[in-house]
């Protein structure tokens, strides 16, 4: 399975690796939605862990573009902030879920069962 993390902290990218499923054999990363659009093209990943709090394009930006060239990307938003507002703006977006960054853990059941349906 190819993954791309999307998330302007490195350290959270270092992190998300950390509780990804076994059957991930690829990973690719960028700190930006614009990047993330380039890399979805470029590599087809099932997955996108994407941030939606970002400098130079936002999370939820980054996944409308995708889901509009790609609607078959599975696309995962990862936040720290639980707001409907954004559990909302994502799920309009096209993101098949939403995680908390505390709550990592849930990740590896989301990406795996996700792709057994």
């Amino acid at each position: 399975m190819k993954v791309l993390i999307v998330d302007d902290n490195q350290p959270v990218r270092l992190l998300l690796r950390e509780y990804l499923p076994p059957s991930v054999d690829e990973v690719f990363e960028c700190g930006d939605g614009g990047k993330a659009i380039a890399l979805y093209r470029k590599h087809l990943p099932e997955w996108v862990l994407m941030d939606w709090e970002m400098p130079e394009m936002d999370g939820i930006t980054a996944t409308r573009a995708i889901i509009a060239e790609f609607p078959q990307a599975n696309i995962c938003m990862v936040s720290a902030f639980d707001e409907a507002d954004i559990r909302t703006a994502a799920l309009s977006a096209g993101a098949c879920d939403f995680v908390l960054k505390d709550n990592l853990a849930a990740l590896e059941a989301i990406l795996v069962t996700n792709l057994e349906q």
